[in-house]
């Protein structure tokens, strides 16, 4: 596996993995040994880069995590977040954002202790809290740094000014924000002061929550709980639409003896050496699958032949509904 570089020196595998669905957000908790023993073979194949965050589950994913990886700790790479308000059995009715300083520090000994581990290794604010200064976010997060808890800071899905003013407090390694071929709004503002301050970029949601693989269309029935079906973006209307960008992938594909979802993460991998994309699964074949997209090379011809035929498509709904989409881009 090849390795990239987010920051000035936080070292991890071209490719991460996701592990927020093994626990939460579509519809089903997985066997925990299961997911123990994928976790196990992704380090064995390379990956090093892992994951997480306190509301996935909330809580059980980072025990989870922490589970997989704890006795493996000096060969993996450990991201988790803060930032939410989560009720401390993990029963649902949180109340909303929480950066407040306190609390930063609350949920980085409490992710500790679930994580079995000394140290976090990336510590995002996972959503920007309008209440609380970014100055105050970053303070804290330079604090745990200082103390040996967390060694590098990360935003989630922040906007440009925000990140300038949270670097300018403690550097920031890496902004985690939703970035693929159908969702391209980084490009214009975000991409370019990422490169500008030195900060690396790690795309949720590379395969566009699995509409990217092409193994759904408008006929796709979601299960109970599966949070997909609540998004704009998957109506039957929006997937029939946006069917044209996992067509686009699927003609690269075959030139490339390859598959919609490796030509996917080719590109990302392509945009710039400081992407690193962290797709998720909960199955090994989707797990090597994603892993082949690493060793795919895209030319420049290939490159602007998808960026021509890209931008003629659309694209159909919102990634989010409307007060989920608030929360972004603050």
């Amino acid at each position: 596996m090849q390795k990239r570089k987010l920051g000035n020196n936080l070292e991890v595998s071209a490719l991460g993995l996701g592990c927020m669905g093994m626990s939460f957000s579509y519809g089903v908790v997985q066997d925990e040994a299961e997911m123990i023993l994928l976790m196990h073979k992704a380090v064995d194949l390379g990956i090093t880069f892992f994951d997480t965050a306190e509301v996935y589950g909330p809580f059980t994913n980072e025990v989870l995590v922490g589970k997989a990886l704890s006795p493996i700790r000096d060969k993996v790479v450990i991201a988790t977040k803060f930032g939410f308000n989560v009720n401390p059995d993990g029963s649902p009715g949180g109340q909303g954002l929480n950066s407040r300083p306190e609390h930063i520090k609350e949920v980085a000994e409490a992710s500790l202790k679930r994580l079995n581990m000394d140290f976090i290794d990336l510590f995002y604010q996972h959503r920007v809290d309008p209440d609380v200064p970014i100055e105050d976010v970053a303070g804290a997060v330079k604090d745990l740094i200082q103390e040996g808890k967390v060694k590098h800071f990360g935003l989630s899905e922040a906007g440009v000014q925000t990140i300038r003013r949270a670097h300018a407090v403690q550097p920031v390694t890496a902004l985690q924000s939703e970035y693929s071929l159908w969702w391209r709004k980084p490009e214009a503002e975000v991409i370019p002061t990422l490169e500008e301050l030195g900060i690396g970029l790690v795309p949720f949601s590379p395969l566009g929550r699995g509409f990217l693989t092409g193994k759904m269309d408008e006929n796709t029935q979601f299960g109970k709980g599966d949070f997909r079906s609540t998004l704009p973006r998957f109506t039957p209307e929006a997937m029939k639409a946006n069917k044209a960008f996992v067509d686009l992938l699927g003609t690269i594909a075959k030139q490339k003896n390859a598959t919609p979802a490796q030509i996917a993460l080719a590109w990302l991998l392509a945009q710039k050496p400081w992407i690193v994309p962290i797709p998720g699964t909960t199955k090994l074949s989707r797990l090597e699958e994603n892993i082949g997209g690493v060793a795919i090379e895209l030319t420049a011809d290939d490159l602007r032949g998808i960026d021509e035929a890209a931008s003629k498509i659309p694209g159909e709904g919102a990634r989010y509904p409307e007060h989920l989409e608030k929360m972004t881009d603050r």
